[in-house]
């Protein structure tokens, strides 16, 4: 059950930093595009590099 809300709660954070979409991104993909995010880069972008 932790891992469940952990992964809950970033996709909050993702959704709060603009990064929609984050539903179908595993736990990895939305750690590294909050990371993205935190150093500067834009949301869509920092999504569409995690995904790859």
């Amino acid at each position: 059950m932790g891992d469940r809300n952990r992964l809950h709660e970033m996709r909050q954070q993702a959704h709060d930093k603009g990064i929609e979409g984050n539903s179908k991104m595993t736990e990895e993909q939305l750690r590294d595009a909050l990371r993205r995010v935190g150093k500067g880069e834009r949301p869509e972008m920092a999504k569409q590099q995690a995904k790859h």
